[in-house]
């Protein structure tokens, strides 16, 4: 039987060749002074032209976002023109990509924001883990807790970058409301104590994705959420009766798609995909990378119209045809994933070659 993952997509915004989405990872090859992307990026992408749908790596929105050495963002004309050079790649490729907008908010420290203190919904530091800073690892700042003035600030930053994506090239955005970053910091108990309007968790999400909407068309605008994670000392209370608010809010506004990362105790794609009349891309996210077996049952289900796969497509530029061909799959290797050149980055081999 022909894998789900090969057969095309068909939605009101999405049509894919096929089903196998590359999902976000951060790679820090950009120009770590100037945020701007070099050109063995695009390179790296267009390798991966393959995919039904590439997200882009996380690019910060705000001054303020960045989330570590070499990342990229898009907030100026030469960020802008850097990843013109990676969706034209892309394109003569034959691929499709999104660009991920990615503000980190206190997932952050101030050598990596020229002296300046991390911004979040409340002035709450993570307690466990340290952050990569060029000068070596760094416990998480306290953050300074956003103004009314900075909250909207953050809101617009998302529509620009959103519009400075398309003029990029890109053929759409997906914006980062997972993994603890700002987004989902305003949706959670633990890092959002606020007592104004956005002590209304899903209130900070919805103005980010209609003002991006309203930025580019909501056919070209996507959200990633992991409902119930834990990471980065995020606590979501009773994250059911949030995300199905969530759902509730944006459902009718016609997104690309929603992308719903599974990675707690939580069934969140069992219990939002009847909640969602849209496109839903998914990814388990465990101690192993998601496999095919998982993607296809997801698939076969209707968990989701198309899966997102991260490690496996890191290191397998051609994933699709060694699923298609029922290839052994090449394994991340630990060196290369972060910073550096060519190596673990445009090395990993083709079938064939």
């Amino acid at each position: 039987m022909n894998s789900p993952l090969l057969q095309p997509y068909r939605g009101a915004a999405l049509q894919l060749p096929n089903r196998a989405a590359m999902a976000p990872m951060t790679r820090s090859r950009a120009d770590d002074a100037t945020g701007v992307p070099v050109p063995i990026m695009a390179e790296y992408y267009a390798q991966r032209a393959s995919a039904g749908l590439i997200v882009s790596e996380g690019v910060w929105p705000h001054r303020l976002g960045k989330g570590g050495p070499g990342v990229p963002g898009l907030t100026d004309r030469a960020q802008v023109e850097g990843w013109r050079g990676v969706t034209r790649a892309v394109h003569a490729a034959g691929g499709r990509v999104f660009a991920q907008l990615w503000h980190v908010g206190r997932v952050c420290h101030p050598d990596i924001l020229g002296g300046e203190r991390p911004v979040a919904p409340s002035a709450t530091a993570i307690s466990h883990g340290r952050i990569h800073t060029a000068s070596g690892p760094k416990d998480y700042a306290v953050p300074r807790a956003m103004s009314a003035a900075e909250v909207a600030e953050a809101v617009e930053s998302h529509a620009t970058a959103a519009r400075h994506a398309i003029e990029a090239g890109f053929d759409g955005v997906e914006i980062n409301g997972a993994y603890g970053y700002l987004v989902a910091q305003f949706l959670s108990d633990s890092a959002n104590l606020r007592t104004d309007a956005y002590a209304d968790h899903v209130r900070f999400a919805i103005e980010v994705v209609e003002a991006v909407a309203a930025a580019i068309g909501a056919e070209r605008t996507g959200l990633r959420v992991s409902p119930g994670n834990a990471q980065l000392d995020i606590v979501e209370s009773d994250p059911a009766t949030r995300y199905r608010r969530l759902l509730g809010a944006l459902n009718g506004m016609g997104l690309a798609y929603l992308h719903v990362v599974e990675s707690g105790t939580y069934a969140a794609l069992e219990d939002l995909r009847p909640r969602w009349q849209g496109t839903l891309v998914a990814t388990y996210d465990g101690p192993e990378p998601g496999d095919r077996e998982t993607a296809e049952k997801a698939l076969r289900t209707g968990l989701a119209d198309v899966y997102a796969f991260g490690r496996l497509f890191l290191a397998n530029p051609d994933l699709p045809q060694r699923i298609a061909a029922d290839a052994p799959l090449n394994v991340p290797r630990g060196s290369g994933l972060y910073g550096g050149g060519a190596e673990g980055y445009l090395d990993y081999p083709r079938l064939g070659g």
